[in-house]
């Protein structure tokens, strides 16, 4: 009996890093992801990031699921608006609509999530972060 519940599950597992290792192989659309290139917010404050990958190709939402009614379709136009703060997201606007604590983690729990920080951004656009206005040395 074992033997059989190992089996299974060793079968189980073969079949799920296969499926993993299938949607990895997947050439990213932007058409169907939206852009690969993350978004890197200044406003309100520096070096926030937003991935569609993870959120479409990841987690299977549509471009729909959050523009137009969160979003406009426009790489930051969020961050030029006045409400676009923590408490609004706090509240339930833009990403807040779903980082909720039910349907993702919520706005105010694992920041550096998002919050990558100086260091993250400088890492993401391939410079230093003392480039980047940073303290790092050099």
């Amino acid at each position: 009996m074992f033997a059989v519940v190992l089996g299974v599950l060793l079968l189980s597992g073969a079949w799920l890093m296969a499926a993993e290792e299938k949607k990895a192989a997947e050439p990213y659309d932007e058409d169907t992801y939206g852009p690969e290139a993350p978004i890197i917010w200044d406003k309100p404050v520096k070096s926030v990031v937003f991935d569609h990958k993870i959120h479409t190709q990841a987690n299977e939402l549509s471009c729909d699921s959050c523009h137009d009614d969160l979003f406009t379709m426009e790489a930051g136009a969020a961050q030029e608006k006045d409400d676009f703060t923590m408490e609004t997201l706090y509240n339930g606007g833009y990403c807040g609509a779903c980082h909720d604590g039910s349907t993702a983690f919520a706005s105010n729990k694992r920041c550096t999530a998002c919050h990558i920080g100086v260091r993250g951004k400088a890492r993401l656009e391939g410079g230093t972060a003392a480039a980047a206005g940073g303290h790092a040395k050099e």
